[in-house]
């Protein structure tokens, strides 16, 4: 396990390596809010795991009050396929985890269609051990350690669990190596599986269809593309589809994704998705095919969905200077 130096309120450690085929960061955080903070958290192809120890905060998904939670410091949010707001008040400390849904299939022990569309506190998950994890975290004296039981803790808990089907383990990976462009029924023919039997298994073990799986994988990259926005991709009349935006490696965790999908207070996604739009002309029928996007009104439907903005109106807001 390696420490990197703090960035602002966040400390970034690197797992032992055998856990970055599973987790590729630890993200410590703190921060305070002496108002209420709230942030609008982007839909997501991924696992949350919060686990904190400072002042509560509220989850709320606007299409159902009984999808969030309210007043937990620690929780899990499963995959979702729309966007969310975290709200809290006060001085928030914890770590952040993002992971792939196998991995938290099999850290969790429970399948994902459990917690689709779901916030969940660690307390009512089974076993509580995140719960006891989360108090040995805030007894410890400092990130190093932290981040040192971490380690132990999950090292401990893929080795306890067994293996996901390799056969679906194959077709997650091949949906995030082709960043979501490719069709689902040529996945199907690849692994010799119905179109409905594939659906099934993945609505199970990763809690959402396939076909809506490409679509996030596709709007994580455009997250990607507009991230890393430069002169010479997506700037001015002559503007060339951008290089296409770093793909997550099938052999490591959700590197490549926004930094958060319902994350602490101070790493919301939305606050992830681009540098200052000031002076800048997007080509985003670029963005649209580079990203793997039909068309440009495509692009800007998910983008209202998984995030309920448009691409530009987010970017907009980047460049307004604070206060």
């Amino acid at each position: 396990m390696t420490t990197v130096a703090p960035v602002g309120e966040m400390v970034l450690g690197l797992p032992e390596v055998s856990l970055r085929p599973f987790v590729d960061r630890y993200v410590g955080y703190r921060e305070r809010a002496d108002l209420p903070l709230v942030r609008r958290e982007s839909a997501g192809v991924f696992v949350v795991l919060i686990l904190g120890w400072g002042a509560p905060l509220d989850v709320t998904d606007p299409r159902s009050a009984e999808r969030g939670a309210s007043g937990v410091d620690s929780f899990v949010a499963g995959t979702f396929d729309g966007w969310c707001t975290t709200r809290t008040t006060g001085v928030g400390e914890g770590v952040e985890l993002l992971l792939t849904p196998l991995t938290a299939r099999r850290l969790l022990g429970l399948p994902l269609n459990e917690l689709t569309n779901r916030a969940v506190g660690v307390g009512q998950l089974p076993g509580r051990w995140l719960d006891r994890l989360r108090g040995r975290l805030a007894e410890a004296p400092g990130w190093p350690q932290r981040f040192a039981l971490l380690d132990s803790a999950l090292a401990g808990r893929l080795a306890a669990s067994p293996p996901v089907d390799a056969r679906l383990d194959w077709a997650w990976r091949w949906l995030v190596a082709s960043g979501g462009r490719e069709g689902v029924g040529v996945l199907a023919d690849e692994l010799g599986w119905s179109r409905r039997h594939l659906a099934a298994r993945f609505r199970q073990e990763i809690g959402l269809p396939p076909k809506m799986v490409a679509r996030l994988l596709r709007f994580q990259q455009a997250c990607t593309a507009l991230t890393n926005v430069g002169p010479n991709a997506l700037v001015g009349p002559d503007a060339r589809p951008p290089t296409a935006a770093g793909q997550p490696s099938p052999d490591v965790g959700p590197t490549g994704q926004p930094s958060s999908g319902l994350g602490p207070p101070g790493l919301g996604s939305s606050g992830s998705l681009g540098p200052s739009g000031a002076g800048r002309v997007v080509d985003w029928a670029a963005v649209a095919a580079c990203c793997g996007y039909y068309d440009q009104s495509h692009l800007i439907r998910d983008f209202h969905q998984f995030v309920g903005a448009t691409p530009a109106a987010l970017l907009a807001a980047r460049s307004t200077p604070a206060g």
